[in-house]
């Protein structure tokens, strides 16, 4: 019994690592990129995914931070908003180290530390992820929301599945108590 155990569980384990694997194999073919880089050759992972990984990979990243790149050639930009300074140093040098990566331009801001800051983020998290409508987007180790909170005022960051989930996050968010201002800058995903 325990050998067919211990078999039912591989087979569930390599089926779940095949399924997880599929889109990154699917995508590694894809066309030039808007930014001119060559496309990769079939089973290479391109740099903008190469970059995107080491970035939700790092694991100081939360609900609170928000990390963007953008790349050109051999240069990387990276740009966002994060809560602890360690993961502006992490970041850089996580792209830094990207085979093909010759210039890290390492634009985040860093947040001022601030308990009154600290406050609203939590009570953001809990006021906009209690919604049923929008508790799925706070799963998973990189939520699809990300709240960013710099003195008093909260901006939205991240994707949602359709305009309204869009609308009812902002709706949500302006109900935080001492919040200063509201900005919206989800995207629906198309």
């Amino acid at each position: 019994m325990k050998n067919n155990f211990r078999k039912g569980f591989l087979s569930i384990a390599f089926a779940a690592l095949a399924f997880l694997a599929a889109p990154a194999l699917a995508n590694a073919a894809a066309p030039a990129n808007a930014a001119g880089n060559p496309a990769p050759e079939a089973g290479q992972i391109s740099l903008e995914q190469q970059v995107r990984h080491q970035l939700v990979m790092l694991p100081w990243y939360s609900v609170f931070d928000n990390l963007e790149y953008q790349v050109e050639g051999s240069k990387v930009t990276l740009s966002g908003q994060v809560v602890l300074p360690i993961l502006k140093s992490s970041a850089y040098d996580a792209v830094r180290s990207l085979r093909g990566v010759e210039e890290v331009d390492n634009q985040i801001e860093v947040l001022p530390a601030s308990p009154f800051d600290s406050q609203i983020r939590r009570e953001a998290y809990r006021t906009i992820f209690s919604m049923p409508q929008l508790s799925k987007y706070s799963m998973g180790v990189n939520p699809d929301i990300h709240i960013i909170v710099d003195n008093g005022h909260l901006t939205l960051e991240g994707a949602v599945l359709n305009q309204t989930d869009k609308d009812v996050a902002g709706l949500r968010a302006n109900q935080v108590p001492n919040v200063f201002s509201v900005t919206n800058n989800l995207r629906v995903q198309e």
